[in-house]
């Protein structure tokens, strides 16, 4: 019973999420146990080196006792080799210490940012709306470090700095108890100014986390926008917002290095009145009292000796501290939950006509207003549906709801009678291929692009997509053909040629559901054509969701569905829609008379 009652007051003593306790509870519960063995063997390690620090400043007794008070060269002989062996010892050791966390260092770090990707991979669209790509690239490569770095002090401080003090308070306190007492007069002013910094600590190490966050954001916006940059003139205007960043982080790293810095000129004075007081009380000692100078020295050496771990673990809790805001930052993103859930129950979705249906869905972003109210509508299998409207209107949205994006705030959405919530979200997305106006193309080969498609294709079926793409011609034009190396937003492909690459990719997948998000607005007319005879082919033989704003490329629709305000105003085909003189006919008049 005694026994419960301790560990549950020290699971509450962990448990407040808001304190630095929870956050290095969790921290070593959650990683430690991976690297134990690791850890243990650098402990071992550290404990050599703090073993042979204290016989350091112990062996001064010998070596001065020897010297000038026996005088014997035999026991010098003896005490050099000893001298030779400690050093070189405490030298093997540091080295191999200090390999060994750089490796678990190493191992924690990449675990982590593996963690975070595949939580951030596991995420609906919400979630991107929410955190800026700038603010997710700092929180994998700084949080994960951050993560790294309190391990590795907590590990060197209780190995390397706290069993090096403790074997050399043992030899102090072994020479002279009273001395000892003596010099630990440093102790209770320090921590009393230490725990004054730590509040101070906590704020400008989030601050200067937000500032580093806003330099990453704004060189994002300067590598993908620089054409408008350059276009427009407004290099002073961008300089200007990186330098307000920089200044930011250069600021706050100042304020952080002088917290961490205040804590020297308190070190090195009560460590002098420290040493001043043992050198008066042991001179004393010396020439009244008749001890031998071996003793003072030996415990001055141990005294000087414990100074720098001492002054480290003073600074500890500051160092802590700082490194626990990325720690903080990383478990916040960690801790949110998906709300793209799968039950339980989920089952693959099996696809046999690929009809589409909207059942009084509502939809909204959070608390903002309702986008999508009591919408009904059907996307007939093996058929093109065009969604058109206002701007504003919510096709966009419901094209991200047939992937299952984001969850219906009200009524549901079927495939095959089956509603998307009840399957898995892989067989899902095993049906569905997209191409989106703005063509998104990886790092790599424009195979490896078009393979992305489908993974196992092979290289014959990967041509044979390119060519139903209308896309096999200029490829085989390029210096490397299929193997050409597409670099950062495939910046030398023209617009034209990443949708047909894009669409190659669509059709290697072979869905039997296809979505095509306005994916030739921003195309000249004579690349339009060709991308259009692509989505022709395409969308043979599967159902297929339009997203225009050109009209022209969607007269031949089976079924047009005009959106407005989130609602469904209008479906029928062109000339049928055309006829009625309602929103569609409207549209049509503007457009072509424009």
């Amino acid at each position: 019973m005694a026994v419960q009652t301790v560990r549950d007051k020290w699971r509450r003593f962990f448990s407040d999420p808001s304190t630095s306790r929870y956050l290095i509870y969790r921290l070593l519960s959650e990683n430690f146990h991976r690297y134990a063995k690791q850890y243990l063997i650098a402990f071992v390690f550290m404990a050599i080196v703090a073993a042979t620090t204290g016989l350091s400043a112990w062996i001064m007794r010998d070596i001065v006792n020897e010297i000038f008070i026996s005088k014997d060269f035999n026991q010098v002989w003896i005490i050099s080799l000893a001298v030779l062996a400690i050093f070189a010892t405490k030298g093997f050791a540091t080295y191999l210490q200090a390999i060994r966390l750089a490796r678990v260092g190493n191992a924690i770090v990449a675990d982590l940012q593996r963690k975070l990707y595949r939580h951030f991979m596991s995420q609906g669209a919400d979630f991107y709306h929410d955190y800026p790509s700038s603010e997710l690239i700092t929180r994998i490569s700084h949080n994960a470090s951050a993560a790294r770095g309190v391990m590795d002090m907590l590990i060197t401080s209780l190995g390397r700095d706290a069993l090096s003090l403790i074997a050399l308070v043992s030899v102090m306190i072994f020479q002279d108890p009273i001395m000892s007492l003596i010099a630990f007069v440093i102790a209770p002013p320090a921590i009393f100014v230490v725990s004054k910094l730590v509040r101070r600590v906590k704020r400008i190490a989030k601050d200067q986390f937000v500032s580093l966050t806003q330099t990453t954001h704004t060189m994002q916006e300067s590598a993908h926008g620089y054409r408008i940059i350059r276009t427009f003139g407004l290099q002073d205007v961008m300089a200007e917002r990186m330098n307000h960043a920089i200044t930011g982080v250069q600021t706050r790293a100042n304020k952080m290095a002088s917290l961490g810095a205040r804590t020297s000129p308190l070190m090195e004075t009560l460590g002098g009145i420290a040493i001043a007081l043992v050198i008066l009380y042991s001179g004393w000692r010396t020439i009244v009292d008749g001890q031998t100078p071996g003793e003072f020295i030996s415990f001055l050496t141990a005294l000087l000796l414990a100074y720098d771990p001492a002054k480290r673990l003073s600074r500890l809790q500051v160092s802590l501290e700082s490194g626990l805001v990325g720690v903080r930052l990383m478990y916040e993103i960690l801790d949110r939950p998906s709300r793209l859930l799968e039950r339980d129950d989920a089952e693959d979705l099996t696809v046999t006509n690929g009809q589409v249906v909207f059942d009084n869905v509502q939809f909204s972003y959070g608390d903002e207003e309702t986008v999508l109210r009591d919408l009904s509508l059907t996307m007939d299998g093996n058929k093109k549906t065009a969604l058109v409207g206002p701007s504003g209107g919510g096709k966009s949205t419901i094209m991200g709801l047939v992937q299952r994006f984001y969850d219906v705030t009200g009524g549901s959405i079927e495939i095959d009678g089956t509603d998307i919530r009840q399957c898995t979200l892989a067989s899902l997305n095993s049906h569905i291929a997209l191409v989106t106006q703005d063509t998104i193309l990886f790092t790599g080969t424009i195979r490896e692009n078009i393979r992305f498609g489908r993974l196992d294709a092979s290289d014959a079926e990967v041509e044979d997509a390119a060519k139903n793409a209308f896309a096999h011609d200029f490829i085989v034009q390029l210096p490397e053909g299929y193997d050409t190396m597409i670099g950062d937003n495939a910046a030398t492909l023209s617009g034209g040629q990443k949708q047909r690459v894009a669409i190659a990719r669509a059709m290697i997948k072979n869905a039997p559901i296809v979505l095509l998000d306005e994916a030739t607005s921003a195309l000249d007319s004579e690349s339009e054509a060709k991308v259009q005879a692509a989505f022709d082919r395409l969308s043979e033989g599967r159902t297929t969701l339009v997203i225009a704003h050109r009209l022209s490329t969607i007269r031949n629709a089976d079924k047009i569905c005009v959106i407005k305000d989130g609602r469904l105003v209008e479906e029928g085909t062109h000339d049928d829609l055309n006829e009625k003189g309602g929103l569609y006919a409207n549209l049509v008049k503007l457009q072509f008379e424009h």
